[in-house]
């Protein structure tokens, strides 16, 4: 496990989220496309701009939420998170 210090200074040293990640398309933390890696589980684990921010479930979710599970929320399905993304012309 990481401890806080690790899980904070992550956070600082992180770049601002791509548009992908802002489209729940890929993760906060490690960047996997969910497009390209259906397998990994993405679970919710901020929002921003009513939109739902995810990461892999794990490590990258207890470090974007603090919690390996993230949110007590069911992601949008990958078909319609494809579609919001592609139909805001980014």
């Amino acid at each position: 496990m990481y401890s806080q210090d690790a899980i904070s200074g992550r956070r600082r040293g992180r770049p601002e989220p791509t548009a992908e990640m802002l489209s729940g398309l890929a993760c906060l933390i490690c960047g996997t496309d969910y497009r390209s890696r259906p397998d990994v589980e993405a679970v919710v684990v901020s929002h921003r701009d009513d939109r739902q921010l995810l990461a892999c479930h794990g490590t990258c979710a207890r470090m974007a939420s603090g919690s390996v599970t993230g949110l007590d929320e069911t992601p949008l399905p990958l078909a319609e998170r494809v579609r919001r993304h592609e139909g805001d012309g980014s």
